[in-house]
């Protein structure tokens, strides 16, 4: 039976691609009255961006809200109804750092973003495909607040995808993503076709459920979790490992693309493994079109451990105990911050990184399972203790392998290249639950 998504109920950030490039705004708010909270989603509602209009919004810009566990509760939604919610966005990310490994440097307590557990409730998403675009929607924002004293500003971090559109450590982003049913169109060549309930409440996923939520319908259905992670990328330290393991610069692209999975133009190592070929990149019926099982089980392309073959495993792990497709995460990346001038090997002082939003159904089946297992523990495709060699932590391991010839490469002492700087798990509600949200009564500051 077809599966019929309700794109006018969703908000668009979770079906539809972002433009690239684009220009892009993390506004982050906490609530300290219900009242002002549920003025604001009033005011706000008329502008929110739906799956359905996403492709074509009259001012090619985009607004969507979110909030955390306590920013549902502050707005009036009772503490029985979240507490239904599952564990991990319950908790908050900060209280589940020991077993995403964010430790050390990456510690909750040196994070610097604002996370539920230090007052960030209510989060508005913006974008636009021009900086003017942007502007407008942020002016918005801010005027929709305007005259609230129960909504106070915490943060604002412009984000987005240059016109080279590549990530801090040179990578071309946003080239591989699952096709979700029901969203429309048809998938492309190695595009995995997911069941809805995966990523949207409300309808079945792979494991033959029907994903749901806690309190009345109109509350959860058509609503997401988004797992948030701000990502500091030390840009310096990433060149100058590539500078001293390699004997030239064609040397450096290929263990940065032995790291990856993928050259830095994006070109997967498993369709072009000896020398970059961007062709392959700028053609969509091929660039996503490889598996992993029957062509190269033993990583001799695309090593094992590289982050793209643990972020999706594809079908390298049929037959195993582990079914790669109940652990499917839906990626949104943008970067912060300016780039660090070409050639230079030390840092200048500026923040610079990614910030992910991980659009999944089930924090912890999805986010918080790729994120321990797969990131964080090389174990389940024979790698031991060795993580990511790309975002990985490095107290437990900090070495990287992958096969080559006459031997196999062994890249020892890996630096920390990321550090974990802030992150929470929010809800997406739809459309309607906004609405319901926004009638309200009791919360924060309000009689019950």
């Amino acid at each position: 039976m077809a599966v019929t998504l309700d794109l006018a109920e969703i908000q668009g950030t979770v079906l539809r691609n972002r433009p690239m490039p684009y220009y892009g705004a993390y506004l982050l708010f906490r609530v300290d009255d219900a009242a002002s909270a549920r003025e604001g989603v009033k005011r706000l509602l008329p502008h929110v961006t739906s799956a359905k209009d996403w492709e074509a919004p009259a001012d090619q810009a985009w607004i969507n809200i979110v909030f955390t566990a306590e920013g549902l509760r502050r707005i009036g939604v009772p503490s029985e109804i979240v507490d239904g919610f599952p564990i991990p966005f319950v908790q908050g990310m900060a209280a589940r750092r020991v077993f995403l490994g964010d430790v050390g440097d990456a510690d909750p307590a040196n994070w610097d973003w604002p996370h539920g557990g230090n007052g960030f409730h209510l989060g508005l998403f913006l974008m636009g495909q021009s900086e003017e675009a942007r502007a407008a929607k942020l002016a918005l924002g801010h005027e929709a607040m305007r005259g609230l004293p129960g909504l106070r500003l915490l943060a604002h971090l412009d984000v987005g995808i240059p016109p080279t559109m590549r990530e801090h450590f040179g990578y071309v982003d946003g080239l591989s993503r699952p096709f979700i049913e029901g969203e429309g169109g048809e998938p492309l060549p190695g595009q995995d076709v997911t069941k809805a309930g995966e990523f949207i409440l409300g309808y079945e996923n792979e494991l033959g459920h029907i994903a749901t939520g806690p309190g009345p319908e109109i509350f959860w259905r058509n609503g997401t979790f988004l797992s948030i992670r701000k990502i500091r990328q030390n840009v310096a330290a990433f060149r100058r490992f590539l500078r001293e393991n390699a004997q030239t610069p064609e040397g450096e692209e290929f263990i940065a693309a032995k790291m990856m999975g993928r050259w830095r133009s994006g070109c997967p190592l498993a369709l072009s493994p000896d020398r970059d070929d961007p062709s392959i990149v700028a053609d969509p019926l091929r660039r996503n079109d490889f598996k992993y099982a029957q062509d190269d089980p033993d990583g001799h392309r695309t090593p094992v451990g590289c982050h793209i073959r643990r972020i999706n495993p594809r079908d390298a792990l049929d037959g195993t105990i582990s079914d790669a497709r109940t652990h499917r995460l839906l990626r949104r990346g943008a970067a912060y911050g300016p780039v660090l001038p070409e050639g230079a090997m030390e840092e200048d002082g500026e923040d610079r990184g990614i910030v992910l939003a991980l659009i999944n159904a089930d924090p912890a089946r999805q986010f918080e399972f790729v994120q321990s297992q797969w990131i964080n523990d090389g174990d389940f495709v024979g790698e031991g203790s060795r993580a990511d060699p790309i975002v990985g932590r490095r107290d437990l391991a900090d070495d990287y392998a992958y096969p080559a010839k006459p031997v196999r490469k062994r890249l020892k002492g890996l630096p920390d290249f990321t550090v974990v700087r802030g992150g929470e798990h929010v809800f997406v509600p739809s459309i309607s639950s906004l609405q319901w949200m926004a009638g309200l009564s009791g919360g924060i500051g309000n009689s019950p």
